[in-house]
């Protein structure tokens, strides 16, 4: 005998697909769900990280910078320090320097030459006097340019002076002192040479 099913199997078999799909969209969903949740998880744990790198080097930055200020100011100082040890260095090395200048000035002069007037303006030097002719200013300008003290020696001018009964001969020089011991005193003149 031929069974006959009466009962609605395909209203059946459709309603155990669509709780399948329910299901399985359920599923899916918790499955998608969990992915999102462990992605934005594992994102908002780099982004976290990140930050705290970004504030740790903030933080050796800031820490970098004030050091570099203060070696700023420290090298300000030690440029200070040292501007003032080359002062101080410098008038050491000068102290002695009249001395010799005006020893140089008896030494070179020569008979019938007088120095009436010196001036001198850092190294730069003006003498005026009165000479007995012009050959003795020439022998004069001769040996300040042999000393050690004296560069560029240049004659200013030099004329007949009326007023004196001697009919001396007016003149004015410009030189310049320098220290023979001193080496960038030697370079700077050849420089200027």
């Amino acid at each position: 005998m031929t069974k006959i099913n009466l009962l609605p199997w395909r209203e059946e078999k459709r309603q155990q697909q669509t709780t399948e799909f329910y299901v399985l969209l359920g599923i899916s969903a918790v499955f998608a769900l969990l992915v999102f949740g462990l992605t934005y998880y594992y994102f908002d744990k780099s982004i976290k990280y990140q930050n705290q790198r970004n504030n740790f080097l903030t933080q050796k930055i800031t820490v970098l910078d004030q050091q570099i200020a203060e070696i700023k100011k420290l090298e300000a100082q030690k440029a200070n320090l040292i501007a003032r040890q080359e002062v101080i260095d410098e008038l050491q090395a000068s102290r002695t320097q009249m001395v010799h200048l005006f020893d140089e000035l008896v030494k070179t002069i020569p008979n019938g030459v007088f120095l009436e007037k010196i001036t001198q303006q850092g190294t730069a030097i003006s003498l005026e006097g009165y000479s007995q002719s012009h050959s003795r200013v020439s022998d004069y300008m001769r040996r300040l340019e042999a000393s050690g003290w004296f560069k560029g020696v240049e004659l200013d001018y030099i004329k007949a002076d009326n007023t004196l009964v001697s009919h001396e001969q007016k003149f004015k020089l410009s030189i310049r002192l320098v220290n023979p011991n001193k080496k960038d005193a030697m370079d700077t003149d050849e420089e200027l040479s």
